[in-house]
């Protein structure tokens, strides 16, 4: 669902850099005053692992469309929602400036649509309150599912409203709005499952890892917390470096609703002012575009930028953690 910068008006992107810095500025404040040095290598790993399961793109049967996971969800149910937010922005940060996915001048809107639904919507009013009484697996899957469907419909929404917003292409609103919402809400079904499936584990492995947990589920798991760090990175690294060369070849639900309507899964950014500039920019920084060596179709450029990306926003997630100094909360508080 990541916008290309052909959807935006600079006014409709400006406004949404404002919005999503000042969620990024609040979170900043309030990770600070976080004290739990744990979630300093979960974030990395799991801002690795989101960046890796974001490569494989899974078929939404019957629709030739396909799908992959926000991330917003499954961060903030490990990380809460603000160390969430930050680890899903280094993500899109480092997909837009290396790969080229999602526009630069859209990135933004992309936080906004990806990352604060995921992480804001998803984890305090739907993830907190289902396991206000004590955690269970039911929970959890029902938590997942319905926060991942829900999210997602609100981010394929605020697609719609900032094309809408914009102007500067002919999609007609109603008909743009009846296309996202259906398949993102098969898509919302599945990204639920598979968050829930990571969740359960963890739930299984280390329950204290999960966001609201209480002391009492705090017990020993089946691992040690190394242990399931480890799990959770050599995933990562398998999803990102192995399983990335199976995603499926079909247009994303954004791509597939736009093609829909265009006949072309692409819209042509103006060649002037701010479009030109973002995209000269993106042409010098996307080492790696489209998870590809520039110029060749070998599978060996997806492996690569798989296993890269992943290291990439793990050494992003960690060392701003330390640059911030996040989680460092006076002992005597």
């Amino acid at each position: 669902m990541h916008m290309a910068d052909a959807l935006v008006a600079p006014a409709v992107a400006g406004t949404m850099y404002v919005c999503s810095a000042a969620a990024a500025a609040y979170s900043v404040k309030k990770v600070r005053m976080d004290s739990d040095t744990k979630k300093i290598p979960v974030m990395g790993v799991m801002g690795a692992f989101v960046f890796a399961t974001q490569m494989i793109n899974f078929t939404i049967p019957g629709t030739g469309s396909s799908g992959h996971l926000c991330g917003g969800m499954l961060l903030s149910a490990l990380l809460g929602p603000y160390a969430g937010f930050l680890t899903m922005i280094g993500v899109l940060l480092i997909q837009g400036l290396l790969f080229a996915d999602g526009g630069l001048l859209a990135l933004g809107c992309n936080i906004w649509n990806m990352a604060f639904y995921g992480c804001f919507i998803g984890s305090l009013l739907i993830w907190k309150p289902i396991m206000k009484n004590g955690m269970s697996k039911a929970k959890i899957v029902l938590a997942s599912v319905l926060g991942c469907m829900v999210t997602l419909q609100l981010g394929a929404f605020s697609v719609t409203l900032e094309t809408l917003a914009s102007g500067i292409t002919d999609l007609p609103f109603a008909t743009f709005v009846g296309t996202m919402q259906p398949i993102h809400l098969a898509i919302g079904l599945v990204e639920g499952l598979i968050t829930a499936a990571v969740l359960v584990f963890v739930y299984e492995a280390r329950p204290e890892l999960l966001f609201s947990s209480t002391k009492a589920e705090a017990k020993e798991g089946r691992f040690t917390f190394k242990k399931t760090i480890a799990i959770l990175a050599v995933a990562a690294a398998f999803i990102g470096g192995i399983l990335s060369l199976v995603a499926s070849s079909y247009p994303d639900g954004l791509e597939w609703s736009i093609e829909r309507l265009t006949g072309s899964t692409e819209i042509e950014s103006a060649a002037t002012g701010v479009y030109q500039t973002a995209g000269a920019i993106q042409e010098v920084t996307s080492i790696l575009p489209d998870y590809a060596f520039k110029g060749s179709d070998t599978v060996l450029g997806t492996t690569f930028s798989g296993i890269v990306g992943s290291l990439i926003v793990l050494a992003v997630c960690v060392g701003a953690c330390y640059l911030f100094k996040f989680f460092r909360k006076n002992k005597q508080a």
